[in-house]
């Protein structure tokens, strides 16, 4: 069934906007530019309120949360509800965290609009994983450690076949990429033990939560202890994990290497 488009005068439009991960210094001209022109905003839920904040004082904001594990707004409840405000003559922006085409469900929201007969414009961000990296001092290639990046979610849509993290692992270390998993705290055990068929066990990990925030945490560990130091660490969502030879160039990893023996069931990270 088509949807009846007013004459293009009286239309909107949007924009898909990266907000970054977090800090507002991160954001592109081209975002800021954007939220300063919004007439309504749709929020995800890990948007900084200090992002929001710069949006015009008579700007509408409405939240539509989703956050993996947690109640959310139905993907096709967001997609009409930046239908029908563009309709209304609204200049939508759809904020979201990270880059909207890194597993911010830009693509589906784009396809939904250009279906419906409405242009949408994307403005990147930058995404947490390289973000993170970028706080512990790290970059996510290097000459010597990594040829390639890959970018991959721990959370697969319900019914979708799972990720086949022992191939995934094997072609990581053949092909020398380093991984960076997204929304994998919640299987973050089923995770290592795949990667761990595939990686050595000592291939180094960190762990970063609330990435590029003033409150960011972070750990590092070997593959065979990321479990534990998770647990220990009480880590957990947002957070990506980033696996590979290029953690070695965090500015932590001299700390952790040059740990003390541990006791047997004993684990240490650094934040």
């Amino acid at each position: 069934m088509s949807t009846f488009l007013p004459p293009s005068s009286c239309l909107g439009r949007c924009t898909l906007v990266g907000a970054g991960p977090g800090d507002p210094e991160l954001l592109t001209i081209k975002a800021l530019k954007a939220i300063q022109a919004a007439t309504v905003l749709l929020v995800d839920d890990l948007v900084s309120e200090a992002i929001v904040a710069l949006a015009p004082r008579g700007a509408r904001r409405v939240w539509v949360g989703k956050r993996g594990g947690c109640k959310s707004t139905p993907q096709a409840f967001i997609e009409k509800l930046i239908l029908s405000h563009v309709l209304a003559g609204e200049h939508v922006v759809r904020l979201k965290g990270g880059d909207p085409f890194i597993f911010g469900r830009g693509g589906e929201e784009a396809e939904h609009l250009r279906a419906a007969g409405i242009d949408v414009e994307v403005v990147n961000g930058i995404t947490a994983g390289l973000a993170g990296m970028t706080q512990l001092g790290a970059p996510l290639t290097h000459r010597d450690h990594a040829h390639g990046v890959l970018f991959i979610t721990g959370h697969t849509r319900p019914g979708a076949a799972p990720v086949d993290w022992p191939q995934l692992a094997a072609t990581a270390a053949a092909a020398r990429l380093t991984l960076v998993v997204y929304m994998g705290m919640k299987g973050v055990a089923e995770i290592a033990h795949g990667l761990a068929q595939g990686l050595p066990a000592g291939t180094p990990v960190a762990v970063i939560q609330n990435a590029s925030l003033p409150h960011q945490r972070h750990a590092i560990a070997r593959l065979d202890e990321l479990v534990q130091v998770v647990a220990q660490k009480q880590l957990g969502s947002p957070s990506v994990l980033v696996v590979g030879e290029v953690v070695r160039c965090a500015r932590s990893f001299a700390q952790w290497m040059d740990r003390t023996p541990l006791e047997a069931g004993t684990l240490q990270a650094w934040a």
